[in-house]
């Protein structure tokens, strides 16, 4: 009887796990990034990003396939930096795909509603999760007292 691969599609949010451990594996997987990428020479390190680590192979993504075949001649010298990082990786793979313009904003001082923190505030209360409780009351103080 064979074994249906696992899909790699949209998952059922319950099977992702908690948010923190999201939160801490997109951390990581950013760390490598900077990391790994400041190995690289300036040109070529603001035209990659790293993606990701999946069983030995580390996954950057291109943003031409000149910037490609660029980083694929430095395979041996990242691969390198990898091990120094304690990153086990045995080889690379490239992708070329637009990177995403990450467009920096000024940060906005928002406020939050005194109906939009009573909300938050139900939220809470009715909340099982104890991750879920503790976020919406985080958000409901962003309210500020008094309201």
């Amino acid at each position: 009887m064979s074994r249906a691969a696992p899909s790699r599609g949209p998952q059922a949010l319950g099977a992702c796990g908690s948010f923190a451990s999201l939160a801490n594996r997109a951390a990581a997987l950013d760390a490598m990034d900077r990391a790994l990428r400041q190995t690289l020479p300036m040109p070529l390190r603001d035209e990659v990003r790293f993606a990701n680590l999946r069983g030995g192979r580390l996954l950057f993504l291109a943003s031409s396939p000149a910037w490609a075949t660029r980083l694929r001649l430095l395979q041996a010298q990242i691969l390198a930096a990898a091990r120094s990082l304690d990153i086990r990786a045995e080889t690379i793979g490239i992708k070329v795909s637009p990177l995403p313009q990450i467009a920096l904003e000024p940060e906005r001082t928002r406020t939050l509603s005194p109906a939009a923190a009573s909300h938050l505030r139900a939220a809470a209360a009715a909340a099982v999760d104890p991750e879920w409780k503790e976020l919406f009351g985080k958000l409901a103080g962003l309210a500020g007292p008094g309201e």
